[in-house]
């Protein structure tokens, strides 16, 4: 598979999970992470069967845990 995002006709990005990590510049496992803990939800579905998630889903779920791991980190994450 080709590990670029693809656009969609009205301009919606979208992600595969190894895309997004990729393009968060964070691990796989913590993209996974997110869906479990709900901070990443309602996926649709490429072909192939594999979730995938907006640009924005992406943006929004940076929005939530940035925060979180400033004041755990005691600084920028």
């Amino acid at each position: 598979m080709d590990d670029t995002h693809r656009e969609a006709a009205d301009g919606t990005i979208w992600f595969t999970i190894r895309q997004a990590a990729a393009f968060t510049g964070r691990r796989i496992d913590t993209i996974y992470s997110w869906e479990r803990r709900g901070i990443l939800t309602d996926p649709k579905r490429d072909e192939h069967g594999r979730r995938i998630y907006s640009q924005q889903q992406i943006a929004d779920a940076e929005k939530v845990v940035r925060p979180r791991a400033q004041r755990i980190l005691g600084r920028a994450a």
